[in-house]
């Protein structure tokens, strides 16, 4: 498995903010970007930077307004609207409901209020043994049920209280059901290593798809094989695809190889980052030990900053520690999964997904074109 490193031409300046789905570095003149691309890889332009002790605060403070090749993002996706007003309901009487889980409720909340609507009523409650209760609290009969709720941190019990949301749905009549799991936990198990190993991505996926769901709604999994479960490719191809939002900007590679779960070294660069500041791209963020040992190779071959970027911040410990110490000049991240308040330091900046997702959602529902959001 490959990382990859893209360097950005002379005379290309790339706007504020970046997040991104491929494993890759890039190396551009001054200060980061925010690109969307196509499929499931998903990143949108609200923001809000981490200014410790001070907590952060989803959606307050200045939008920031990407620029893309010297135009804007489209309205949909400018977190200065958004945050002025929500978007109108498109229909007076829409058979499309919302509801949240209680993974990620925020992000469900900034969702709704994009959309112009109010979160279903549901009750959702724990056991004193601690099985999952579901209840519906008004009717879904006919409608277009839309579940937010990604399966991070406690994995199992996110994924079961998805799977029993769904089974309520369906068990009240809901004419579709769709699955927006921002998050998709266990997308990284989506081949065999060795021996005698499952495949729990596919495990998941049929879990998920017997429970009673139509559609997946995801952001940037972990490769693509976690939808059709086939053998690992890399991630050229999508380092190449964003390498075109550079201008065609070259491509460098760091060699890495994987020892153990949650163990990786980086062995060589392939490619030339001196003097320039980097920026390291992936889709997640766990113990940090591979983009840590990144940006280490990076310092060591000249570059002059380095930057990391990733949708998901999982942040298992020592993530926090390995991040903070000094290597990174900024970290950025999205709110696809919520991060604790204890995870805050100082070069951390959030980026907002919702305005993406609920675009996306009012498109599904209204079967209109997706893959146009990232034209």
């Amino acid at each position: 498995m490959a990382s990859l490193a893209l360097t950005s031409p002379p005379g290309v300046k790339v706007p504020s903010h970046l997040a991104s789905s491929s494993s890759s570095l890039i190396s551009r003149s001054s200060i980061s970007f925010t690109t969307i691309e196509s499929g499931s890889r998903i990143c949108v332009s609200n923001s809000a930077k981490c200014n410790l002790p001070k907590a952060l605060t989803l959606g307050n403070g200045n939008a920031s307004i990407p620029i893309i090749n010297g135009t804007t993002l489209p309205k949909y996706l400018d977190s200065s609207s958004r945050l002025e007003k929500p978007v109108s309901s498109r229909r007076a009487n829409t058979k499309l409901k919302l509801f949240s889980g209680t993974a990620n409720p925020a992000l469900s909340q900034e969702i709704a209020w994009y959309m112009g609507l109010e979160l279903g009523k549901i009750s959702i409650k724990r056991f004193a043994d601690g099985e999952v209760y579901v209840q519906l609290k008004e009717s879904v009969r006919g409608c277009d049920v839309f579940l937010v709720q990604p399966t991070c941190t406690p994995t199992n019990e996110n994924l079961m209280e998805l799977l029993i949301m769904v089974d309520a749905c369906r068990r009240a009549s809901a004419k579709k059901v769709t699955a927006v799991i921002p998050y998709f936990g266990y997308a990284r198990a989506d081949r065999k290593t060795q021996g005698r190993e499952s495949i729990a991505a596919k495990l998941v996926a049929n879990l998920i798809t017997e429970a009673g769901v139509d559609r997946v709604l995801a952001c940037d999994l972990h490769s693509g094989q976690s939808m059709v479960v086939s053998p690992d490719v890399g991630g050229v191809a999508r380092a190449r695809a964003f390498a075109k939002k550079l201008s065609d900007a070259p491509l460098a590679i760091v060699d890495k190889r994987r020892h153990g779960h949650n163990v990786a070294e980086v062995m060589n660069l392939i490619g030339d980052v001196k003097g320039k500041v980097a920026v390291m791209v992936d889709d997640m963020i766990d113990t940090a030990g591979t983009i840590v040992k990144g940006a280490a190779l990076l310092h060591e071959e000249g570059a002059r900053e380095v930057y990391a970027c990733c949708t998901h911040a999982v942040f298992s410990p020592p993530a926090i520690e390995r991040l903070s110490s000094g290597l990174l000049q900024e970290v950025i991240v999205t709110n696809t999964l919520p991060v604790a308040e204890k995870n805050y330091f100082p070069q951390l900046t959030i980026l907002s997904v919702a305005n993406l997702l609920g675009e996306t959602i009012w498109r599904v529902h209204d079967d209109s074109s997706v893959s146009s959001i990232f034209l």
